[in-house]
């Protein structure tokens, strides 16, 4: 996950662009702001193919728990109501599906990506599933969605937002193109708040999964990318501030198995 950055446009007391808004952290070091992205992208389009067995092997099952959760927490309409769900940064399909087998006939889920090698994936897993017509993919970046103002009634990532460069300019992109009255829903991982469990869990995460990620994917280096930057995203408090920041009213957040990952949520009122 992500640390905050700065605006690009900041600037020092001399007048001179602050160092801060050129770097991003990419995993544990700082790398060129305007390279991360891409950087991100080579990560995701090596994990792909191997993407949801990989967070299967690293959760123990626990993200299918998780995203179960963030589905029954949007609530989203079972009726003939139409609903309309962004599911950003979703490129697999995983929330997507669940949304749409737990919803009626006229709930509509447009996944976007910016990975077109995720999204390849999902294109399958969603012909499979036979919800073609009510799963549409997009190619998109989440700090500048392709959408107009108002189109969703719901705007859902998760375990995406922390890939992102600027997190300030996602969660504004978030509040934009929600109705008045849409609901935002963030699942991430996060800071555990059990003790012992946050010291078995450091060693999972460092020890384990690059380890899980060198043996079913050949790539070591994605997924201690992937450790790391839990490590930089921020807190669930912090984090919380920073949605209300966006805009977002009625803002808070629930911890799941310990703290290991959270469920935080804003209305746009």
């Amino acid at each position: 996950m992500v640390s905050p950055m700065t605006s690009e446009s900041s600037q020092s007391k001399t007048g001179a662009p602050d160092a801060s808004a050129r770097t991003a952290s990419f995993g544990f070091r700082d790398v060129n702001a305007a390279e991360r992205q891409g950087l991100v992208n080579e990560v995701f389009a090596r994990a792909a193919e191997r993407y949801d067995l990989m967070n299967d092997l690293m959760s123990g099952g626990l993200h299918r728990i998780w995203k179960a959760d963030l589905i029954a927490m949007l609530n989203p309409p079972k009726g003939d109501r139409p609903f309309n769900l962004i599911d950003v940064a979703g490129g697999t399909g995983d929330v997507a599906l669940r949304f749409s087998a737990a919803t009626g006939p006229n709930a509509k889920a447009t996944i976007c990506d910016i990975s077109p090698e995720m999204l390849a994936v999902g294109r399958r897993r969603v012909a499979d599933a036979g919800m073609d017509r009510r799963i549409t993919l997009r190619e998109g970046n989440a700090e500048a969605l392709p959408f107009a103002d108002r189109s969703f009634d719901a705007y859902t990532i998760a375990f995406g937002i922390r890939n992102v460069t600027r997190i300030d300019k996602a969660l504004d992109e978030a509040f934009r193109v929600l109705k008045i009255g849409g609901r935002l829903l963030v699942l991430e991982f996060s800071d555990v708040q059990v003790p012992v469990l946050d010291r078995i869990y450091d060693f999972h995460s460092f020890e384990v999964i690059p380890r899980l990620g060198n043996a079913v994917a050949g790539d070591r280096a994605s997924y201690q990318y992937l450790v790391e930057s839990i490590r930089k995203f921020p807190r669930q408090e912090p984090f919380a501030a920073k949605i209300r920041d966006a805009g977002f009213e009625r803002v808070m957040f629930r911890n799941l198995t310990g703290g290991i990952a959270a469920i935080h949520s804003g209305w746009k009122l």
